[in-house]
């Protein structure tokens, strides 16, 4: 049951991803279009993350916004480093 409930949330997965593919093959999106569709992935990871890391504590706080400040300069894996490491000082000297 549990390989059929995997299967078939695989295959949910797929076909949503695909017919975003199908539906926008042949249309031409706007710059304003483009750029909200691009401002989504970074809206819903921080609605996603900013509660939890505000309601864990001061170090995680701090630690986010560290985080997010260095999103703004540094690549992907360099704001990541950024982010472990300045929490982990941070649970070190709280």
């Amino acid at each position: 049951m549990e390989l059929l409930t995997i299967l078939g949330m695989a295959v949910a997965t797929y076909l949503t991803r695909i017919s975003g593919d199908l539906i926008m093959r042949r249309r031409t999106l706007g710059p304003r279009t483009a750029a909200a569709l691009n401002a989504v992935p970074p809206a819903v990871l921080t609605a996603v993350i900013a509660p939890s890391v505000l309601a864990a504590g001061p170090p995680e706080a701090i630690a986010g916004l560290i985080t997010a400040a260095s999103a703004f300069r540094l690549p992907l894996l360099v704001t990541i480093a950024v982010g472990v490491g300045s929490l982990t000082v941070l649970r070190a000297l709280f």
